[in-house]
This record gives structure tokens, sequence and C-alpha cells, in this order.
């Protein structure tokens, strides 16, 4: 079963990232506030991003993946600024990456 990981940006500029085997439905659902907490607080909301698997268990992990991340690298991710992206998950600090060599 296909999945799609997605990223919805509220009415507040905030983003929220999910996944979902049905995106249409899930997107009707976010938008008629039967969706996450998150996004029902923040309506209306818009589909700004997603990526397409061929199973949704991929989608899942790319969500959990993708959420974890600071609203910057999400940018480069949707703005497709591959070079950005590779920066922001370079190690930021000192201490952790004395032992990447």
């Amino acid at each position: 079963m296909k999945g799609w990981m997605y990223i919805l940006e509220c009415n507040d500029g905030s983003y929220y990232t999910g996944s979902t085997n049905n995106l249409e439905l899930r997107l009707q659902e976010h938008s008629n506030g039967e969706g996450a907490n998150h996004t029902k607080k923040r309506l209306p909301v818009k589909l700004i991003y997603f990526e397409e698997f061929d199973r949704i268990d991929e989608a899942f992990y790319r969500e959990k993946q993708v959420q974890g991340w600071s609203r910057k690298k999400k940018e480069a991710l949707m703005d497709n600024l591959t070079d950005e992206l590779k920066r922001l998950a370079e190690c930021m600090n000192e201490t952790h990456c004395r032992n990447k060599t």
C-alpha cells in the first residue's frame, strides 16, 4: 500500500508533518478540523510539500525523520536546496564532532 509523507502550513505559519496512505482524504480531514490537534487549532491549512512512497511504513519512517528537523532544514527540503540540506545536517556541536574524521 502506497504512503505519503506531507508537510502542511498552518494559518499561524507553523508546519505540521504527517504521513498517510490516502493523501486526499487526510488533507480533507485536516481541513475539516478532524486532523491532529496541532492543525485543528490552526485552520486553515495548506499542503506545501509531499513525498510518495511504495509502502506506508516508509512514509511513516520519513515523517518521523523530518519531524525532528529544524524549520530551516524543512524549508531547504521543500525548496530542493540540496547543498543547504547537507550543511544543515552537519554536526554543529564541536564536542560531538570531535570523533568524526
